[in-house]
Order: C-alpha cells, then sequence, then structure tokens
C-alpha cells in the first residue's frame, strides 16, 4: 500500500501551481486553539494552542483512480463560515445533555469541499466530495507532522509479520501501549487509533476519527520523516473466503489498488485531533460522539435498555454447588438466569457455543440448548437474553437471523471476529446496527475497531471491544520486566485512549485478584489483575453500556457485598467528571445518576494517597459516602477489602488509600 501512496503524493506534488498561497484561520470559541490553513500547490495546516505549535504544515489530500485529485493546484471558490452553539440529548451515553459548541470553516472548490470545525477540546476536518457519478478511492493522505520528537503512546498492531505488510491489515484491535519518541517508532509497522503524543510542556495531542461508516479505518506509520505520522488503509478486498476461528471470519486472500468505492457526492470521515492542557481532560471528551452522524430523529429509539450481563465464557460455566454438571446447557443457563433475577440484573449472554461448531448457521442450535424455552424462562423472571454470534454467521442472511431471535425474544446480539476495517467491514457495522434497530435488537461489537461515531448514529450500538480487555487474563503470562499482559498499567492508560473514542467492552468483575506477585493465569478460573476494589472501581471508571459480570454466579453469590454494588451500579449516566488523572500511573472519575454520585478511582503497581476535592460537584449540604477501599492485606490478599458508610468530611475533600494495584470506589448521597 505504501507504493501506492508514494506513487499518488508524486503526483500531487508535480501538479501544476494555480496561484500564489492563500490562507484561511479558524479559532476554537475560547479562542486557545487555533488553525491556519495554507491552500496553494497543495493544502496545508498548522494547529497551535497559545502560542504553542502542536502541528506544523500537516497535508492532506485524496486521489481518486481515474486521476482527480483533491489538493493539488486547487483554488479556493468560496469560504463559508459559521458558528454553532446548541445542547444535544444522546440516547445512550455518559451524560444526559452534550454541549455542541464550535466554530467552523468550508472552503469550496471545483470538486470538493474541505471543513474544518474548532472546538474548545480539538479540532477536526473532513473532505466532501461534490462529484457525481461512482468513483473509487485511490488514497488518502492525512499526515499529524510534529514539530519535533516528541513521546507518545503507541498501540502498535499486534499480528505483524515482517514480510508481510499487509497482514497488519487484519487483527483484532487489542494491544498494548508502548511509550517511546516518536523517532524511535518500529518503521515495519502500523498503528491503530487513539493514539496520543505528548507536548514537552504537558500538553495532549489525541489523534482519532469518526463519522466512520463506509470507508476504512484509519492507521498511522511513521515513514520518512521521525516527527510525522502518515495515514494508512486497508485497501479494498477483492477476494474474501470464509474461514479464521471456527469458519466464523471472512479472510481476505486479495485486494484491490483503491481503499474505497463512493457512488456520488460523499462525506469521508472526520479527522480529530483533540489537545488537552491536562491528562485527566482526555477521560471526558465528547468529540467522537459530537463528530458522529446524528440518528434518525424519527425513530423511536426508547426500547433501548443498557444494563449488567451475566457472562458465561470468562469464568468458563464453572458452577460449583449444583445438582447438574454445568456447561453449555439448558440447567447452567437457567442457573445464570435465576442468579441475575436475584440481583436485578438485565441479561444473561449465551457466548460461544450455542449454536453447531464449524457450521457458521444461527439456525443450527446445539441439542443441548432449548433456546424459546430459556428465553420464556428468562423473561418471565424479567431477564434478557443475548446471543453471541461470529461475523459470517450473522452477515449471510442478518435480516433472517434478527427478525427469527426478535421474535424469539432475543435481546441483541454479541457479534465477533470480524477483526478487520477495510471498508467493506466498516459497511458491515453499519448494517448490522440498522438490520438490528429495525427488529428492537442492540450489538456489541466484540472482535471489533475503535469506536467512531456510530453509536450516535445508532444507539442501540452500546458497546465495542478494541481493547486488550479482562479476557487476555486467562491466558496471559505476565512478565514485569517486559511490560508483557501487566494488565494494571494498561487499565491506567485505556480511560485517556482508547476510552475517549466511545464505550469499551472489557468486562471486569473478576471475584479471584491477584497481586503483582501472586497472579496465575487459569483458564477455568480466571484471575485479575490488582484488587478486588480495582475490580469495583471499574464499572464507574470504563463507559460501557452493556456491563459484563465477568466471574461465576457461584463466585458472585459467596460475595454478596460487591454483587449487590456491582449489580446495582448504572451503565449510562446523568453527568460525567473528569477528577484526577496523569496516563499510566491514576485515574479518578466522577458520574452522576439521579441524586447519586459514584467516584471510582485506580492506580497503576504504586502505592498512592490521594484527595479529591469533590466540592464543585457536590456544593453545599451533608453528603453521605459508601465506600469499599483496599484492606490492609490488600497487596498480599488482593480480595481483601473494607466496606463502610462514612459522612463525607466538611470542605468535601476526600482522602484515601490506594495498596498497589489498588482502587477505591464511593455512592455518594445526601
Amino acid at each position: 500500500m505504501r507504493k501506492l501512496l508514494t506513487l499518488v503524493w508524486l503526483l500531487v506534488l508535480a501538479a501544476p501551481a494555480f496561484a500564489a498561497p492563500k490562507d484561511y484561520t479558524l479559532a476554537s470559541p475560547d479562542g486557545k486553539l487555533s488553525v491556519k490553513v495554507v491552500v496553494g500547490d497543495d493544502i496545508r495546516y498548522t494547529l497551535t494552542h497559545g502560542q504553542t505549535v502542536l502541528l506544523e504544515n500537516a497535508q492532506v489530500a485524496m486521489k481518486m483512480t481515474d486521476g482527480v485529485v483533491f489538493g493539488a493546484g486547487d483554488k479556493v471558490r468560496k469560504a463559508v463560515r459559521k458558528s454553532v452553539d446548541q445542547t444535544l440529548l444522546p440516547v445512550v451515553y455518559k451524560k444526559n445533555e452534550v454541549r455542541d459548541h464550535y466554530n467552523e470553516l468550508t472552503l469550496q472548490f471545483k470538486e470538493f469541499n474541505l471543513i474544518f470545525r474548532a472546538y474548545d477540546a480539538g479540532v477536526a476536518y473532513r473532505f466532501v466530495s461534490v462529484l457525481k457519478g461512482a468513483r473509487e478511492v485511490a488514497a488518502e493522505q492525512a499526515d499529524f507532522a510534529f514539530p519535533a520528537d516528541w513521546t507518545g503512546f503507541i498501540p502498535y498492531v499486534r499480528d505483524f509479520d515482517e514480510n508481510d505488510f499487509t497482514r497488519q491489515y487484519w487483527n483484532s484491535f487489542e494491544n498494548l501501549y508502548v511509550h517511546i519518541p516518536l523517532s524511535q517508532w518500529d518503521k515495519r509497522r502500523l498503528a491503530f487509533l487513539p493514539l496520543v503524543v505528548e507536548e514537552p510542556s504537558g500538553l495532549k495531542v489525541c489523534i482519532t476519527e469518526s463519522d466512520l461508516t463506509d470507508y476504512p479505518g484509519l492507521y498511522l506509520y511513521n515513514g520518512d520523516h521521525d516527527n510525522v505520522l502518515t495515514a494508512d488503509f486497508a485497501p479494498y478486498p477483492k477476494v474474501v473466503e470464509q474461514g479464521g476461528h471456527n469458519m466464523l471470519q471472512g479472510v481476505v486472500k486479495a485486494r484491490e489498488n483503491y481503499i474505497a468505492k463512493i457512488d456520488g457526492p460523499t462525506s469521508f470521515p472526520w479527522r480529530i485531533v483533540v489537545v488537552s492542557e491536562n491528562d485527566k481532560e482526555l477521560t471526558d471528551n465528547d468529540l467522537v460522539w459530537l463528530l458522529g452522524a446524528p440518528s434518525d430523529p424519527t425513530v423511536d429509539y426508547s426500547w433501548i435498555k443498557p444494563g449488567k450481563v451475566a457472562w458465561d465464557w470468562w469464568n468458563d460455566w464453572n458452577l460449583y454447588g449444583v445438582d447438574f454438571e454445568a456447561g453449555i446447557n439448558n440447567e447452567t443457563y437457567k442457573y445464570y438466569i435465576d442468579f441475575a433475577a436475584k440481583y436485578g440484573i438485565e441479561y444473561v449472554i449465551l457466548d460461544e457455543g450455542w449454536a453447531v461448531n464449524l457450521q457458521a448457521d444461527l439456525f443450527q442450535v446445539i441439542p443441548e440448548i432449548d433456546l424459546p424455552m430459556l428465553s420464556k424462562y428468562a423473561q418471565e423472571r424479567g431477564v434478557g437474553l443475548v446471543l453471541w454470534a461470529g461475523y459470517w454467521a450473522f452477515n449471510r442472511d442478518m435480516e433472517a437471523v434478527c427478525k427469527h431471535f426478535s421474535e424469539m425474544g432475543i435481546k441483541g446480539f454479541k457479534i465477533d471476529f470480524m477483526d478487520r476495517d477495510d471498508q467493506e467491514m466498516v459497511r458491515f457495522y453499519r448494517d448490522a446496527a440498522r438490520t438490528a434497530a429495525k427488529y428492537h435488537m442492540f450489538c456489541d461489537f466484540h472482535g471489533a475497531f475503535k469506536p467512531s461515531g456510530l453509536h450516535r448514529t445508532y444507539p442501540n450500538v452500546l458497546n465495542y471491544e478494541g481493547v486488550h480487555g479482562l479476557e487476555q487474563l486467562k491466558w496471559g503470562i505476565f512478565d514485569p520486566s517486559t511490560g508483557a499482559f501487566d494488565q494494571v498499567t494498561y487499565e491506567t492508560v485505556v480511560p485517556f485512549i482508547r476510552m475517549l473514542a466511545g464505550p469499551l467492552d472489557y468486562t471486569q468483575g473478576a471475584m479471584r485478584n491477584g497481586s503483582f506477585a501472586s497472579y496465575r493465569s487459569v483458564n477455568s478460573e480466571g484471575m485479575s489483575q490488582g484488587t478486588r476494589c480495582r475490580q469495583l472501581a471499574e464499572y464507574v471508571i470504563f463507559e460501557s453500556p452493556f456491563n459484563m459480570l465477568c466471574d461465576s454466579p457461584s463466585n458472585y453469590l459467596r460475595e454478596p457485598e460487591c454483587t449487590r454494588f456491582i449489580a446495582d451500579c448504572p451503565t449510562v449516566w446523568d453527568e460525567t467528571v473528569a477528577l484526577e488523572g496523569k496516563i499510566g500511573e491514576y485515574c479518578a472519575i466522577a458520574r452522576r445518576k439521579g441524586d447519586a454520585w459514584y467516584v471510582g478511582a485506580i492506580t497503576n503497581w504504586d502505592r498512592r494517597d490521594m484527595t479529591l476535592d469533590l466540592s464543585p460537584i457536590l456544593g453545599d449540604g451533608a453528603w453521605q459516602m459508601e465506600v469499599f477501599k483496599d484492606g490492609l492485606n490488600a497487596e498480599k490478599a488482593a480480595r481483601d477489602f473494607k466496606h463502610e458508610t462514612v459522612a463525607v468530611p466538611e470542605g468535601s475533600k476526600v482522602s484515601f488509600h490506594m495498596a498497589s494495584g489498588g482502587g477505591w470506589v464511593a455512592i455518594i448521597r445526601k
């Protein structure tokens, strides 16, 4: 793909100059961010925060296979400006109101428009083609040119083959981050989004995208210039065959010499550059949601019901103290349903195994499972069933699948093993969301790329994976010398980077907890890294409208205090406030539901004393605080915790200690 890009940009540079360069400036509403767009032989922009240059002469362009190039010697016909300040009301989100406040500049050319928006929290731009007819996009240039060799948190694609660069386009989007100077980027490797780069004074730049519904996802690589990150895209699939995990994946055998097909006027995805003055701001940023296409206002989405789900796969269907053999069978799932009903948990999921293996056919159910009976049994107890579905099985006839199972009373699907983000696969996400919504069903995309605004367009998209989740600890070997499977440190990075893009299917809730020294991977009896209170705090820290209880109901029944907290913790919120945080070290977030505030904090492997000033959110009055905090022996016995109810101190400054790998969580009420 890089050879094609090189050819494209050589053609761009060879384009004739039409006029002397002309520049246009756009500022954020608060005036702190400014983007200067220069149009001449090419199109470049410079982004500054105050007097600090963040991106310098970053080039943008796009080329069609028929030779049309956006961004080579084009002349601006008209520049249109507007300002917007409005309040939006999400259907499902981390807050019930979102302020949409920006200044916009549209540069109109003969064949396309280039739109820039400046928010207080960042800037974004997109191309809009006004060409008629069908075309193919050969390549897109999106450079992020930093002025110096700054340091970044880089999520390399894990599935890397140095002999086959294109192998990286097929990956699960589960990653650990490397924290390195840009000059040390492995130039053979791609990274996916979001990605954060640190300016020396403390400013952070986070790159991601939104309104991605019919175009390939954006990767970044570091090519010939250490400080310039350049876009790369998976070429359009030419030959796709059924294969991969249990014959449930679409394996690309050949690709075209272009990245996307378009037909008529087309709005391309937003390229987003988030800018934060401190790390904590990254944990409460709305730009990806704001730049997603709005949902259809004529469609009633009031049927969507976010909530918790009892999950079977992570705990390996490992029940005990029961009078039946646990496994993928009716009695096991009735037990899960009874557990969910006891605690008011909204859903139970049937993960992989309920459909006949290797058939990729969701209408072939194993004889041990009676789905109509289980669905009825669950509904009678106020619990909904959700089905796991492999990509190929769901995609072969999603209309029939959704119709059939919705009539049975199934509430949604966890769709897995997509493992691509070329245009064909991105289009599948959109079509799956739209089809599921037609039948009042929701989607949890597992084996998925990062959220890119679709959860605004189709609010029935509740979760995405695209994260190195707790499931990895069923088999991961922790090597402290290399950081491999250091989930505790990773969990203090995720809220600032991956979660900025949107909700994540992380699947916390382990009741077996390991310290730095005691953690072991056991497939049938999964263990988390860090303390019990850390697991509880993650239900507040991580944004997840469809939030799983990963452990066995048998284990939860032995832990009533923790289970009650998890079951009662909301999954969507009225308000979110970033309290404190530093990437890779610690994070504290407050979220409000109704009259109650939930506050969660986690630390890395360092013991940490923290004081949170809650006066801005609590205001005046007397408040009571139900607290779960690390016990005195939590660093040896990670399950050790203390549960107590105390008064919020006068002045609303709350102090607490977190053990190594620890956490702290509170529910605050008047």
